[in-house]
């Protein structure tokens, strides 16, 4: 198998199947690249129609359309998704396959069993790391965090069952309050975003520099505050926006948005989970769903969708696309090719050969 996965690859790119997930992996130009490469590229049929990539744009930057599933994973070696395999694709992997996608498998067991079983090898987007940056991460990582803050202003009407407030407020009446949990990626968007529409906004974070940080770029009306259940629940009675963004890469998120920081808050109140990817940060959440986005958690609404950034499927696979077409350009050449040129990509093997190779996943799966 090691033979195989070091030779030439062909490309695949699967349609996904997770629900309301428009996304697709590969734009028809990140094809024309491979194919300009010398790659053979497989797409499904329909695969970018969530995002208004038609069929006739892939054929025309040399892909091959074929109809089914079954037929790109019998044709392709490299295989291309944006979220983790469904059931239904289960039985279709072989030891042969090797597979590029997000797979939060720290939250996701059963996907980990099945891509043991196979045999095949799993690398995962969110696993991609250069010196604590996520290149690979970071692009979803933004479109959620604005993604989060649009939802919450919304969220807020009080035709959606909201406190009636108006997030950037308007001259003499105070805009809203919004505390964003975690100062990474997605937590600097979220705030960015509420600063520009006007909210007060205070940044939380266990490194206060960081959270000093991403205050700074939002202006005089963003705060900063170091992280803890103490000071959250001291700053929770006068949010009416929380937004948890916080990551432990490899690791299910832990619930800094407890039961007794939902109660303290507002009537009507908003939180937004966006690491719900990773299990949810916060305590007793479900996973809400692009047609079904929020739920009431006491008298709070609360959204925690998986697959934030397929709401806006253009820009996300245009986003996504531009960072992982260098990573598939490198394992279609081979893995000795890319671990040259990427050595990064060792570290994000989370499966391989049965196994569950990755550390930090290993140590959380152990605790099932």
């Amino acid at each position: 198998m090691v033979q195989q996965w070091a030779l030439p690859q062909v490309v695949g790119v699967l349609s996904e199947v997770k629900a309301n997930e428009r996304r697709v992996a590969l734009t028809p130009n990140g094809a024309k690249a491979l194919i300009d490469d010398g790659r053979l590229v497989v797409v499904q049929a329909g695969a970018g129609l969530g995002s208004g990539f038609f069929d006739r744009e892939y054929s025309d930057a040399g892909a091959i359309i074929v109809n089914t599933p079954h037929e790109v994973f019998t044709q392709a070696t490299l295989l291309l998704h944006v979220k983790e395999p469904q059931e239904s694709e289960f039985q279709f992997f072989q030891p042969h396959h090797t597979l590029f996608t997000y797979l939060h498998l720290a939250a996701e067991p059963q996907v980990a069993d099945a891509l043991c079983a196979s045999g095949c090898r799993a690398i995962a987007y969110e696993s991609v790391e250069i010196d604590r940056h996520y290149p690979l991460l970071a692009p979803m990582s933004a479109v959620a965090g604005r993604l989060a803050t649009q939802l919450a202003a919304s969220f807020l009407e009080a035709r959606n069952g909201g406190r009636g407030v108006l997030l950037g407020g308007i001259p003499g009446v105070e805009p809203a309050t919004v505390l964003v949990i975690g100062a990474g990626v997605s937590g600097r968007h979220a705030a960015e975003v509420a600063a520009g529409m006007g909210a007060e906004v205070i940044i939380a974070d266990i490194n206060l520099e960081r959270a000093q940080q991403v205050a700074a770029l939002c202006g005089p009306r963003a705060r900063a505050v170091q992280s803890g259940s103490e000071i959250i629940e001291r700053i929770a009675p006068e949010c009416e926006v929380i937004i948890g963004a916080v990551l432990s890469p490899g690791h299910r998120a832990p619930q800094v948005i407890t039961s007794r920081i939902l109660e303290l808050m507002p009537e009507g109140a908003v939180v937004v989970d966006i690491a719900i990817d990773q299990g949810g940060c916060v305590e007793g959440v479900q996973a809400t769903s692009h047609t079904d986005p929020v739920q009431s958690m006491g008298h709070v609404r609360v959204s925690a969708t998986p697959n934030m950034p397929a709401a806006v499927p253009r820009t996300s696979t245009t986003a996504l696309t531009a960072a992982t077409l260098p990573y598939i350009r490198a394992l279609a050449a081979g893995w000795t090719h890319a671990v040259t040129v990427h050595p990064e990509l060792i570290g994000a093997v989370n499966v391989q050969s049965g196994e569950i190779v990755h550390p930090a996943i290993r140590e959380e799966l152990a605790k099932r």
